[in-house]
């Protein structure tokens, strides 16, 4: 019998899901995460252009056939924005003539449903391997940092752990430069567009979270704009 267990990733390698398909998406995620992977899920494309243009991902996985904007739409449009990323088109189209449109459009891989979870993982290792040495950008803000590997808040000499939520949210706020980020942008990212908690989940981590920075010393603090998000500043004194 296949032993997922096997499949997991040692590090957070982040992975952006685009698919439709509510009870195929919500498979996918769970197959991932039980894998070790940190999962985004957009229900069409243009989240998925939105997801794209704020976050940093390792691997995006697109669904051709999507609401809104389609999946070689997608494809097409983060191209021609000079994106790198690997990428992995889903179809349930198996005519060369899709494989060949997808290919020309800048996929690195195709996979046509129905598909083992065995081989999911399989094309997700090949397409994310050429890039897993690739040093990521620095995630920094103040006197903090943020260490990846570790899923660590860092200052100075300190070093505080953070749960897998904290470590996503934190990497949203130092990312997020002069954005506020909403309460609904976090539960969208983070627990995902699938999930049905209650949105005081996001203020239990931020409380968690100011403790930790706390904590570690730090200067910097989570501000809020009411009606608007959150935010990151320098405390002067």
């Amino acid at each position: 019998m296949f032993d997922m267990r096997s499949e997991r990733m040692g590090a957070y390698m982040r992975i952006l899901l685009a698919e439709d398909e509510r009870e195929l998406s919500r498979a996918l995620v769970a197959i991932l995460e039980h894998a070790g992977y940190v999962v985004d899920a957009a229900m069409d494309g243009e989240e998925a252009l939105y997801d794209l243009d704020i976050n940093d991902y390792d691997l995006a996985i697109l669904d051709i056939m999507m609401p809104k904007v389609d999946g070689l739409t997608v494809l097409t449009t983060l191209r021609g924005k000079g994106m790198t990323l690997p990428v992995l088109m889903l179809t349930a189209k198996s005519e060369i003539r899709d494989r060949v449109a997808g290919l020309d459009a800048g996929a690195n891989d195709y996979l046509t449903k129905p598909f083992a979870a065995q081989e999911l993982l399989a094309r997700i290792r090949v397409l994310t391997r050429t890039t897993a040495g690739v040093a990521k950008r620095e995630l920094a803000f103040g006197d903090i940092s943020l260490d990846e590997q570790a899923s660590q808040l860092v200052c100075g000499e300190t070093r505080v752990d953070l749960t897998a939520r904290e470590f996503q949210m934190m990497e949203m706020l130092v990312t997020a430069k002069n954005t506020k980020i909403s309460t609904d942008a976090f539960m969208r990212k983070v627990w995902g567009s699938l999930s049905d908690v209650e949105t005081s989940v996001v203020w239990v981590n931020l409380s968690n979270l100011r403790k930790k920075l706390a904590q570690a010393g730090s200067s910097v603090r989570i501000s809020a704009l009411r009606g608007v998000g959150y935010y990151l500043e320098e405390n002067d004194g």
